[in-house]
């Protein structure tokens, strides 16, 4: 299983979005500071996540997820707009 995944910073309601095959171990190394782009923003929560059999078939919906129209989309089921 592959999961597109999107984390929220606690402290500063900053969002990440990201691909991943072990989620727990993901969100681990995010919290953890093992990953350069959101270590300074710790500690994340897991607020959405979609399963997927193939990083093939994965890999769109994450580029999606961070285009204007996903994350308009993110607000939307987030409850924030």
């Amino acid at each position: 299983m592959v999961y597109v995944y999107v984390i929220q910073s606690e402290p500063s309601g900053r969002r990440y979005v990201g691909i991943a095959q072990d989620l727990s171990r993901r969100l681990k190394e995010h919290n953890g500071g093992q990953v350069n782009s959101t270590k300074a923003y710790a500690p994340w929560k897991l607020v959405y996540q979609e399963t997927f059999t193939s990083h093939a078939e994965a890999r769109p919906r994450e580029k999606y997820l961070k285009s204007s129209a996903g994350r308009r989309y993110l607000k939307k089921i987030l409850g924030e707009g």
